[in-house]
C-alpha cells in the first residue's frame, strides 16, 4: 500500500530546470565554452558537489568554476526576483489532490535545502509537505538512494510504501535503488529505456502521474 510521495523539485514542481539551463547556455556563448548541452545534460538531477566535479572532469581543471557558477546563478536570481518561480502546470492540483487523499508529501531535491524552502513559500506550496531534504543535507548525490532514504526516513514511511516523483535520470536511478515505485515526469530529458525499466510508471505531464498515483494508493477507482 502506497503511503507516502516524495517529489523533485526542479523540472518537476517547477520549471526551474529550464531557467537554470538557459543561464547556463546563455553564458557559455559568451565565454565561448563548445558542448555545454551535452555537459550540462550530465548535471541534471545531481548536487553541486557533483555538478562542480562533472565540469572539471568535461573541461580541465583550468576551467572558471566559481566564477561560472557564481555568474550563473546571479543570472537565475535575477530571473527569480523580477518573474518568480513558474509552477509547474498541474502540480498545484496534485498537491491538493493527494494531501486530500491522506498521502504524506515530501520533497527531496539535490538543491540547497534553504533554496528549496524559500521556493517553495513563495509559490504557497510548502504547506502540502511535512519533510524537505536538501541536496546538502546529504554526503552523497543522486544516482545514490540517500536522499530519498533520508526523506522517507523523515516522514517515518518505508521506501516500499513511497513513490518518488522524478525527471531526471539519475533520480529514477536513486528512487529506484532505494526500493521506492519511481514516477517519471519528463522534462529535459528524454525517456529511454533504461528509465522505461526503471520507473514503476511514465507519464505524460503531472495530471496524469496523479491520477496514476492515486489509483496506485487504492484511493480511486479509476
Amino acid at each position: 500500500m502506497i503511503t507516502a510521495i516524495v517529489f523533485d523539485m526542479d523540472g518537476v514542481l517547477f520549471d526551474t530546470e529550464r531557467l537554470c539551463r538557459d543561464c547556463w547556455y546563455e553564458l557559455a556563448e559568451e565565454y565561448g565554452i563548445p558542448n555545454m548541452p551535452e555537459v550540462y545534460a550530465l548535471c541534471i538531477g545531481v548536487n553541486a558537489e557533483t555538478t562542480e566535479r562533472i565540469v572539471y572532469e568535461n573541461y580541465g581543471k583550468d576551467f572558471p568554476y566559481p566564477e561560472y557558477c557564481k555568474r550563473t546563478t546571479e543570472m537565475y536570481n535575477q530571473y527569480v526576483k523580477e518573474h518568480g518561480v513558474s509552477v509547474k502546470d498541474g502540480v498545484k492540483e496534485t498537491l491538493a489532490a493527494l494531501a486530500a487523499a491522506g498521502l504524506r508529501l515530501a520533497v527531496a531535491s539535490s538543491t540547497r535545502r534553504e533554496k528549496v524552502l524559500r521556493h517553495l513559500e513563495s509559490t504557497g506550496i510548502a504547506e502540502y509537505f511535512e519533510a524537505v531534504v536538501g541536496g546538502d543535507t546529504v554526503t552523497h548525490s543522486k544516482p545514490h538512494p540517500e536522499i530519498f532514504l533520508k526523506a522517507c526516513e523523515a516522514l517515518g514511511v518505508a521506501p516500499e510504501q513511497t513513490i518518488a516523483v522524478e525527471d531526471s535520470h539519475n533520480g529514477i536511478r536513486a528512487a529506484h535503488a532505494a526500493g521506492m515505485a519511481p514516477v517519471m515526469v519528463p522534462d529535459l530529458l528524454p525517456v529511454t529505456d533504461e528509465m522505461r525499466k526503471l520507473s514503476a510508471y511514465v507519464a505524460d505531464d503531472m495530471n496524469d502521474a496523479c491520477r496514476w498515483m492515486l489509483a496506485a494508493a487504492n484511493k480511486t477507482t479509476e
